[in-house]
C-alpha cells in the first residue's frame, strides 16, 4: 500500500467533516483494502466509520426495516425478525461471499460501492428501498447509476437504509466460482403496488428488468416468466460467460426465484 493516515471518528457528524474534507470512508473494507493492497487506489486519509454506532442497529417500523449502513452481512443473515418477515433478504445476506467477507462486510459499504456484481444492490432496488444519507433521502431508483456510481455526493454518507416488506420475495443467483460473486443474480419482490425484479451480475449494473416485471404482474409463475423474451444486447460479454449465456441465466433464474417465493 501507499502511505495513508488512519481516522477514528466516533459520531456522524466527525465522520461527515473528515470525508468532506477528502477522507475515503473505511466501511468493511472488503473492496477498498484490497484495492489498495494492488495500488489501484492510493487515499491519502481512511476513516473508519466502525466505531461510529449511530450506523449500526437493525429495527422494525411498521411495513419497513431500518437496517443502520454499518451493519454487517452477518447481522442481516442472523436477525430474528428480519428472517421471520423478510426472509429472502435473510438469504441474500447469508449467501454474500464467504464466512470472513459476512463477518466483515457491511450493508452501507456494498451499497455505496455498487459493484456491478454485487448482491446487496439487486435487494434494495427490488424492494424499493429508501437510502438515507447524512444529507437526505434517496429512492432506489434514482441511488444507482452505472458501473460503481451512485447518486452519493461528495462527503455525503450512508446512514441507514429502510426496506418496505415485500408479500413475497426471493433471491437466486449462480456464483462465479472463483470469486464468488454472482455471475448473475436475480431478485424479485412482490408488493401491494405489483412485483419488482432487480438483476445483478449481468449488465455494468444492478437494473429492473421491466418485461419480467410486466409478466409477473399478469401471472406470478415461473411460466409467465418462462415467457419472457430477455434481451442480450445490453449484457456483458466476458471469459464467464458470453452476453447470451446471461440472457439465458436471466429468465432460468427469475422462474426460479418466482418458485422459491411461491414456496
Amino acid at each position: 500500500m501507499y502511505a495513508f493516515t488512519l481516522e477514528r471518528p466516533t459520531s456522524l457528524a466527525d465522520a461527515v467533516k473528515l470525508a468532506e474534507a477528502g477522507a475515503k470512508p473505511l466501511a468493511g473494507g472488503q473492496t477498498l483494502l484490497a484495492s489498495m493492497k494492488l495500488r489501484l487506489s492510493a487515499p491519502e486519509q481512511l476513516a473508519d466509520l466502525s466505531g461510529i454506532k449511530e450506523l449500526t442497529g437493525i429495527s422494525k417500523a411498521g411495513d419497513a426495516f431500518l437496517i443502520g449502513a454499518m451493519s454487517r452481512h452477518l447481522d442481516v443473515a442472523n436477525h430474528a425478525e428480519i428472517k421471520a418477515a423478510y426472509p429472502a433478504l435473510a438469504d441474500l445476506a447469508s449467501g454474500i461471499g464467504d464466512r470472513q467477507v459476512r463477518a466483515m462486510g457491511t450493508l452501507g459499504g456494498s451499497v455505496a460501492n455498487n459493484d456491478p456484481a454485487a448482491c446487496y444492490p439487486s435487494a434494495v432496488l427490488a424492494s424499493g428501498a429508501t437510502v438515507i444519507t447524512s444529507k437526505r433521502e434517496i429512492a432506489a431508483d434514482d441511488f444507482f447509476q452505472g458501473l460503481f456510481t451512485t447518486a452519493l455526493e461528495d462527503g455525503e454518507l450512508i446512514k441507514a437504509i429502510r426496506f418496505p416488506i415485500p408479500q413475497r420475495a426471493a433471491y437466486v443467483k449462480l456464483r462465479q466460482k472463483a470469486s464468488n460473486f454472482p455471475l448473475v443474480g436475480v431478485f424479485l419482490a412482490q408488493y401491494p403496488s405489483g412485483v419488482r425484479v432487480a438483476v445483478t451480475g449481468a449488465g455494468n449494473g444492478v437494473f429492473r428488468h421491466k418485461g419480467l416485471e410486466d409478466a409477473l404482474n399478469k401471472a406470478f409463475t415461473p411460466e409467465s416468466a418462462a415467457g419472457v423474451k430477455i434481451d442480450a444486447s445490453d449484457l456483458n460479454s466476458d471469459l464467464h460467460a458470453s452476453a447470451d449465456y446471461r440472457a439465458n441465466l436471466i429468465s432460468v433464474l427469475t422462474q426460479r426465484a418466482v418458485t422459491k417465493a411461491l414456496g
